[in-house]
């Protein structure tokens, strides 16, 4: 098992990593929209969060040696699911071929009151 942490990524907030390697598989801790510079979120609507959240996912998997093609399968908590249209169209846009499987529920809260927060689970040593 080894511990994947970058600084262009938001630190972990409690007690918990940023990204956990074992074997080929990455488990990349929920991402909110925080941007790692300045701490805060991004000024705008959910796509700007949502834009914000993938780019934090995809600089973990950087520093574990992959790219948004190692993803297999993403959680989304969303707090409110109307939102979820102007998610995929953010979404989408991250992904160069076969999508990962997914799953998206809305909840009652994030931390920090985020609007948006995604996990994911990637392959390292597999090309989609």
């Amino acid at each position: 098992m080894k511990k994947i942490q970058t600084a262009n990524a938001p630190a972990a907030i409690g007690p918990y990593s940023q990204g956990i390697q074992v074997g080929q598989f990455l488990f990349i801790s929920g991402q909110l929209p925080i941007n790692p510079d300045t701490g805060l979120f991004p000024e705008g609507d959910i796509r700007d969060m949502t834009v914000q959240v993938l780019k934090n996912i995809q600089e973990i998997l950087k520093e574990a040696g992959g790219t948004m093609n190692n993803v297999v399968k993403t959680t989304i908590f969303v707090k409110d699911l109307r939102d979820f249209a102007f998610i995929n169209e953010v979404y989408d846009k991250f992904f160069d071929s076969v999508p990962p499987a997914r799953s998206c529920v809305e909840v009652s809260n994030i931390p920090k009151g985020a609007p948006v927060e995604i996990e994911a689970i990637a392959t390292l040593c597999v090309e989609k």
